[in-house]
């Protein structure tokens, strides 16, 4: 494994040159300039505090993008892990957010070194487009509070929607008008110009101005941001125990399995994007070590995060040294800029955030499986939308996830068997041969032979023809499991009982490992497969001649 990474290496730095390092550095500024307001926001949107964001795009945007299976991934906190970070808050506390990611951590860096990245393949897209779906309601939901200035209660955003019928809502105009600000500013922002800086940022500057010049002193804040990587507030070993593992135990599973998928899934994306392999374990061993070590410096758990992936590969990225100096240039504005940005108002994050929860929402792939009118799509996609922001973000995958293959499974039952007779003028004329017989034919049998279909498979072999000689084409059929061997197995007995000659064709390797381990082979014989039916026909009818 890690010979193949340092292979990688090799290979992505072959022939650095200083064009190539201008390179990486411009594009890391404007990867910077996106990734700023990001991971302010995210920080404080997750529980946290935009210091805990910053240090963890700073931290994460090192050590992943060096041990990462890409060139191209930018990692930090996201909108996704902020939905998931601030219930754990609420509950738990920032150490319950730090040793979950310190833990989900461990769970990455052991799925990356057992090779379980093409698990995200099992994925169905309808459930992933819910699913992001979801956590942008979540996000939304969690930012009405900062966006509005209002006051709410409970430990779920459901829970705080729910008490504003209690407490009343009652807006700060102050609060809007700086949100809206924001919200206008980047839906409005040229694409152009958003190649070299982004509206987001553009919006919180503009907002801060606003907010000073007018005098709006009703406006919360970010509030001081420290001037070092080692947060006061930061994972303490001394304080770990077996009883809060215990209880969080479906928290570290939600973080590990969202930063498997949004890592996975950002990598893949990109992967396209530049056309260039993606290493998907290495990857989650890279997720894995950084999610170790952020909780250590008073960071929250970090995926890799298309928006700035995407961004890095548009803006001329070369290797993952973009990552880096993004990072390094973080760290200089934390210095240089920590005082600025405390006097960020928390609507303006919570308008960059508004409109950061809209886009994250695959619109051309929703208006795809509507328009089509892919109904299993469309139920696949609300039922995990729906789960996401009512349950736990894994219950809603696992939901999602299981409702697409019981879709799945109900689909293949259906097994699709037709009788043909023999084709006499496909059949080759012999001196002397008697005439073909009127009762031999060919059952043809389309679709995977397993538990599901087999209830359907007997029924429709009850209405088979009063063959002699029967002929079953597997062609169609490019699976089968124990029970469908079991099936076939008591299928060719009562055919062999009654005295009729059975021979099957076209059988892929997988259906006959499973007819010889069933016993299929020894009822029928050897002799008894044939790669087509005209051949098993020939066969038959030598044989019939012969005796």
């Amino acid at each position: 494994m890690f010979s193949a990474f340092f292979r990688s290496l090799k290979r992505e730095f072959s022939g650095y040159n200083s064009k190539k390092l201008l390179a990486d550095m411009m594009a890391g500024l404007t990867v910077c300039a996106v990734a700023l307001p990001l991971a302010l926001a995210f920080g404080v949107s997750s529980g946290a505090s935009a210091a805990s964001g910053l240090v963890t795009a700073i931290i994460a945007g090192v050590v992943i993008a060096i041990l990462g299976g890409a060139s191209y991934q930018i990692s930090g906190p996201t909108g996704a892990m902020s939905a998931v970070l601030v219930g754990i808050v609420a509950e738990y506390g920032l150490q319950g957010v730090f040793f979950a990611c310190f833990a989900a951590g461990v769970l990455l860096l052991l799925a990356g070194i057992f090779k379980l990245g093409r698990l995200i393949s099992f994925i169905p897209m309808p459930v992933i487009m819910g699913f992001t779906s979801g956590i942008a309601i979540i996000i939304a939901m969690g930012q009405i509070d900062n966006f509005f200035g209002t006051v709410s209660e409970g430990g779920s955003n459901l829970e705080k929607l729910a008490s504003y019928g209690r407490l009343g809502f009652h807006p700060n105009m102050q609060a809007v008008l700086i949100g809206l600000l924001v919200v206008l500013v980047m839906v409005f922002w040229p694409k152009k110009w958003g190649a070299h800086v982004p509206g987001s940022l553009v919006g919180i500057i503009l907002a801060t101005i606003v907010a000073t010049v007018a005098g709006m002193d009703q406006l919360a804040v970010v509030g001081d941001i420290p001037k070092t990587l080692l947060l006061a507030d930061r994972l303490s070993l001394g304080g770990l125990s077996f009883t809060m593992l215990e209880n969080l135990i479906s928290p570290i599973v939600t973080i590990a399995a969202l930063g498997m998928i949004e890592s996975l899934l950002c990598g893949a994306s990109a992967s396209r994007m530049k056309g260039e392999a993606f290493n998907a374990d290495q990857e989650l061993i890279a997720q894995g070590v950084g999610n170790i070590l952020l909780p250590l410096f008073g960071g929250v758990p970090a995926t890799a995060a298309i928006a700035r992936t995407s961004v890095a590969v548009k803006s001329g990225q070369q290797t993952r040294l973009t990552s880096v100096f993004h990072s390094l240039f973080l760290l200089a504005s934390m210095f240089l800029l920590g005082g600025v940005m405390a006097r960020l108002p928390l609507s303006a994050l919570a308008g960059v955030l508004m409109v950061t929860a809209w886009r994250m929402n695959d619109w051309d792939g929703i208006r795809y499986v509507f328009r089509r009118k892919f109904k299993s799509g469309i139920s696949q996609f609300l039922i995990t939308m729906l789960a996401t922001v009512v349950f736990d973000l894994t219950v809603a995958i696992i939901l999602g996830v299981v409702y697409s293959a019981i879709l799945y499974m109900a689909k293949s039952s259906h097994i699709r068997i037709n009788f043909s007779s023999i084709d006499t003028n496909k059949l080759r004329s012999v001196d002397g041969k008697p005439p073909i017989l009127e009762t031999s034919g060919v059952a043809y049998i389309t679709g995977p032979l397993f538990f599901g279909a087999v209830d359907e498979f007997n029924h429709r072999m009850a209405d088979m023809p009063n063959y002699d000689h029967v002929i079953l084409s597997m062609r169609g059929m490019p699976s089968v499991d124990v029970s469908g061997a079991q099936a076939m197995l008591e299928l060719c007995e009562s055919l062999k009982s009654q005295g009729k000659t059975v021979a099957c064709c076209g059988m892929t390797e997988a259906v006959r490992s499973y007819f010889d381990r069933a016993g299929i082979t020894e009822l029928l014989g050897e002799e008894s497969y044939f790669w087509s039916a005209d051949q098993a026909i020939l066969d038959l009818l030598d044989a019939e001649i012969m005796e």
